[in-house]
């Protein structure tokens, strides 16, 4: 793994925008579901200041990864609306394995960098164990801040007193944070 995108494709760099840069790269085992890639060489996965860029070409923005979580054989994360995808990594057992812990940090330095608050409110009573999210994400490189809400397992989305408890929360959140 070359440091300041060194080892990058050409195919891959030409995409990145006006002052987004290169964090770290590594190349896996393959992209994903056996997608053919649209370079030539290994199959990269590459880190920028604005996004992940999948071996299969597409890039994830920072804010739209909601978790991420490296195993041995595989990196998987779950893109907000678009489900988990997951990443076969190269490893000892493909004899080839390759160190994929500054690839990591920047994953993580990256994803933590888009969350500016992150509430938990109980519902349907304070001292409720179930409940619901309250994230507000914004780009790493500035831009407008984007609320999301998560709804706790179990919760209906059709509930007008959780809709109700929702508009509550978030409107004295925003005014608590100032966002």
């Amino acid at each position: 793994m070359a440091l300041f995108g060194r080892d990058v494709p050409a195919e891959i760099r030409s995409r990145l925008r006006r002052g987004e840069r290169v964090l770290a790269h590594a190349s896996v085992a393959a992209a994903p579901g056996g997608t053919p890639i649209p370079y030539d060489g290994p199959p990269l996965l590459v880190a920028t200041t604005r996004a992940l860029y999948l071996p299969d070409g597409r890039d994830i923005l920072w804010q739209n990864i909601d978790q991420a979580r490296w195993g041995t054989e595989t990196f998987t994360f779950v893109e907000e609306g678009h489900g988990e995808h997951i990443i076969r990594l190269r490893s000892e057992e493909t004899g080839d394995a390759v160190d994929y812990r500054r690839m990591a940090e920047a994953v993580s330095e990256r994803v933590t960098s888009t969350i500016l608050v992150n509430r938990f409110v109980p519902f349907p009573s304070p001292d409720s164990t179930r409940g619901f999210r309250l994230v507000a994400r914004r780009p790493p490189l500035g831009g407008e801040i984007d609320w999301r809400v998560h709804l706790g397992e179990g919760l209906d989305p059709e509930d007008p007193e959780l809709s109700e408890a929702v508009s509550r929360a978030l409107s004295l959140l925003r005014e608590q944070m100032g966002v």
